[in-house]
């Protein structure tokens, strides 16, 4: 999966108008003054774009190319929004012809300082991927509090232009466009578009909670393999994939692992009868026949969108090899479903892949497996990120180009690499030990 570009060009060219006012405004040859001026602004056209993302209205996942990217570009964007506003912040933007401040200048100036340290705060909790989900989840909304800090600053702040000139009221429309983002995800989820569910079953397979959503309105209509949120009894939404395919009788099916503190707390006190609000589909993680070989990997509960795939696998479609990565077969999830669909589809074979006995999956390994040429294949991923990588880059080596390797980036909270950076930052100091005692390992 990649960005769309529909949604990446129309950002690019949303921060950059605003330069096509500047000459005009340097008229006392302030021009570092003014870069910090368009700095601020850059960092509110970005900020409320963010907000955007956020609302996972359905025009996000058009124009961003499904939320699992739009996701990693509000993450992204956020970043860059926080160093355009430590550039505004850094580089003095008083232009020396504008004169002294009122007191409601002074006060924009002191709302500008509350959002910036605010906002640093913030992003350091987000991209520090150890501080716990929920106590993230819950700053997280803070954000858009700082947003609208950001934006009164900008409104009442002393500057070179007045709110009502195009650049200021082009500025100023993204504020709005922010602040209208960020009231609504304030919304209970009851008062979002959503459906109602009630659970109908609850069933343990391995070590995931097979939970069976009964509608209780109109019931959502999605593809195999996307995914919606869904709030429990009213508690904050979580993503889950739908694992079963789309039926008439319009129930869910999510498959639960005990993944973190709200699943592990889902597991043990979830009961037949809870409400459930619903809020989807998304993801454009889905089957098409494309008429090359098929190769599915799930891993641990990554299967849950194959078993939808595989529900939906016509008897016309290519044939398809399905790799179920486990610790063990007592701990895999619907394990005698898929050797039930695995039984009935002449074009589905099965391959348990145990990775206490049989190690880490590899890419030349499998196609000797399944008898597949790369140069024909598109293989389609679920599961840990670690595990994605060294696949693709195996399949990779082996002929199977990049856009024919599918996944979905279903991380909704994701780092920058600082452990990536910590290890090797480690690995250099300790490299001169190293060097001095090389037998010792």
């Amino acid at each position: 999966m990649r960005l769309n570009p529909i949604g990446l060009i129309p950002t690019v060219v949303a921060i950059l108008t605003p330069i096509m006012w500047l000459p005009a405004l340097n008229h006392g040859g302030d021009a570092l003054a003014l870069f910090s001026q368009y700095m601020g602004m850059a960092a509110l056209i970005a900020m409320a774009i963010v907000q955007l993302i956020a609302t996972r209205w359905r025009i996000v996942e058009w124009v961003f190319g499904g939320l699992d990217q739009a996701y990693v570009f509000h993450k992204w964007l956020g970043i860059s929004a926080m160093a355009f506003i430590l550039l505004h912040d850094t580089i003095d933007a008083d232009m020396r012809h504008l004169g002294g401040q009122n007191l409601l200048e002074e006060l924009a100036e002191t709302l500008g300082e509350f959002s910036l340290y605010g906002l640093l705060i913030l992003v350091v909790i987000t991209v520090a991927t150890f501080v716990p989900y929920h106590l993230w989840r819950w700053t997280h909304r803070l954000m858009g509090f700082f947003f609208v800090a950001g934006a009164a600053h900008f409104l009442f702040i002393l500057k070179p232009f007045d709110n009502s000139d195009p650049i200021g009221l082009y500025t100023a429309g993204f504020c709005v466009l922010g602040i209208i983002c960020f009231s609504y995800r304030l919304l209970p989820a009851r008062l979002r578009p959503s459906r109602r569910y009630v659970v109908e079953s609850i069933e343990s397979t391995g070590q995931v909670q097979a939970i069976t959503l009964k509608p209780e309105s109109r019931p959502m209509r999605y593809r195999a393999g996307q995914f919606a949120f869904a709030s429990f009894h009213g508690a904050e939404p979580h993503p889950f994939t739908v694992s079963k395919a789309p039926s008439d009788d319009g129930h869910l099916r999510f498959s639960v692992a005990r993944l973190g503190d709200f699943t592990t707390r889902l597991h043990r006190n979830l009961a037949v009868g809870t409400q459930v609000a619903v809020e989807g589909p998304f993801g454009h993680f889905e089957y098409r026949d494309n008429g090359r070989q098929q190769l599915w990997i799930g891993a641990g509960v990554g299967i849950t969108p194959f078993l939808a795939w595989a529900q939906a696998l016509g008897a016309e479609d290519s044939p398809v090899h399905l790799i179920y990565c486990v610790k063990s077969e007592a701990a895999a999830a619907h394990l005698d479903e898929l050797k039930t669909l695995a039984h009935t589809k002449p074009n589905l074979t099965l391959h348990i892949h145990s990775s206490t006995t049989q190690g880490r999956l590899d890419a030349a390994a499998l196609l000797a497996l399944t008898g597949q040429n790369p140069s024909q294949l598109t293989v389609a991923f679920c599961g840990p990120k670690p595990m994605r990588a060294a696949l693709k880059d195996g399949f990779a080596k082996e002929g199977v180009s990049g856009r024919h390797f599918k996944y979905e980036e279903f991380e909704i909270r994701t780092g920058v690499g600082l452990q990536t950076l910590a290890n090797a930052l480690f690995n250099r100091i300790a490299l001169p030990e190293q060097i001095k005692n090389p037998l010792q390992r």
